[in-house]
């Protein structure tokens, strides 16, 4: 009830007018049955934008951290992220990959839609960068066709640095489904699941007119910022 509370009520109506989104391709998304949606990631607002242009409910995995924070606020924090289909998964320790993928399986055999950022973090730049392979073995191990998603323009509305939101015109775009069944049985091949993840990111990168990078954005986010030197030229 309270996903389509904030959907249609609480908090929809400000994502139109922020955002006057408009959605292509939709008729790729099976109006039935379990999908497993990849897309880029640009901005927060992506897993707002997506289950509003969505006619099916969309559900996320997201770190857990967003259900642990202790306080009201972190109460609150934990009954909005349930709320509006998010699944606390645990990023830390050898487990979580495995935790990940166990959690998302329930979903698919619910013949329910997941979408996975296979990026794994936010673009810091608007490129689109390296795919991890987690969303492709779960897509081989449960028969699951993948839907590219491109958001495109969301890291507009609030930039880094900026406070207030900025009106800015969101496009969604839906691409064709791919299917991998001819990779049938060969789940756990990390040659497999690099050529499938690979296959996904080429089709995002088509979908979204984004320039690809062929590295993975956390390494990208984790370098240290390097030094300035008086006088050197920018």
């Amino acid at each position: 009830m309270w996903y389509y509370l904030f959907k249609y009520v609480f908090m929809g109506p400000l994502l139109w007018l922020m955002g006057r989104p408009k959605v292509e391709g939709l008729e790729n998304l099976p109006p039935e049955g379990k999908v497993l949606l990849a897309s880029n990631h640009l901005a927060v607002v992506d897993s707002f934008y997506l289950p509003l242009m969505s006619p099916r409910r969309v559900f996320f995995l997201a770190k857990s951290e967003y259900f642990t924070e202790p306080g009201l606020k972190g109460r609150f924090k934990k009954w909005f992220f349930s709320t509006s289909g998010q699944i606390p998964i645990d990023r830390s320790g050898a487990s979580a990959a495995a935790g990940a993928l166990t959690a998302g399986r329930r979903i698919l055999d619910d013949g329910g839609v997941l979408c996975l950022y296979p990026e794994g973090t936010r673009s810091p730049d608007g490129r689109l960068y390296k795919g991890k392979t987690g969303l492709a073995r779960m897509a081989l191990e449960s028969g699951t066709p993948v839907v590219p998603v491109a958001m495109i323009n969301t890291d507009r509305i609030n930039p880094p640095g900026t406070i207030l939101p900025r009106p800015t015109r969101i496009t969604i775009k839906f691409g064709t489904p791919l299917d991998f069944s001819r990779y049938e049985g060969m789940a756990g091949n990390r040659f497999i699941e690099r050529a499938v993840t690979d296959e996904i990111m080429y089709a995002l990168m088509r979908l979204s007119g984004q320039q690809y990078v062929d590295v993975y954005a956390a390494t990208l986010k984790n370098q240290p910022a390097a030094p300035k030197v008086d006088g050197a030229a920018a």
